[in-house]
């Protein structure tokens, strides 16, 4: 008998979470590629990413908000955003709205550069969801959000008395 029955649907849970780690890994390597060719530390990307989250979303994002965002201190942040200011990938501006507030933008040639570097990323993913009909990538979705979630969710939990040791 296997360590860990499938369900009724013949898919365990630990099969899907094993899954995930693997395509973790994956996207991990992928992103590391384009880090190292780049020059980029992990974090870096990581602050690229949650600024063009920010743009997407249409919400102002500050140095203090990319900061908690990545769990980094104010000088870590710093050093951070003077990085990618050298690197010409990111920019620091006076909000429109509130003149004492720093803004943060990323420059054209960041965007172009990640779109050049990750469009076949992007064409392949597409490509396997292409083979899902439209009720299965509503499933799909909500796995995704629910892992995300729980993710968080368990994040944020880690070091509480209720998860027990932590060490080995």
């Amino acid at each position: 008998m296997p360590a860990h029955p499938p369900d009724e649907d013949g898919v365990s849970a630990f099969e899907l979470m094993t899954l995930m780690r693997r395509l973790n890994v994956e996207l991990d390597r992928f992103v590391e590629r384009f880090a190292e060719d780049h020059g980029l530390h992990r974090t870096d990307l990581n602050a690229v990413v949650v600024i063009m989250d920010a743009i997407t979303e249409g919400r102002p994002l500050t140095p203090g908000g990319l900061g908690a965002a990545l769990n980094l201190s104010a000088p870590a942040t710093t050093a951070l955003l003077n990085r990618l200011e050298r690197a010409g990938h990111v920019e620091r501006h006076r909000s429109a709205t509130d003149r004492r507030k720093v803004e943060l933008a990323l420059h054209d040639q960041a965007v172009t550069l990640a779109g050049r570097f990750f469009s076949p990323l992007a064409r392949h993913l597409s490509a396997a969801f292409e083979g899902f009909t439209d009720e299965e990538r509503v499933v799909i979705r909500r796995f995704l959000t629910g892992s995300i979630d729980a993710t968080i969710t368990a994040r944020d939990a880690t070091g509480t008395a209720e998860d027990g040791p932590t060490g080995p």
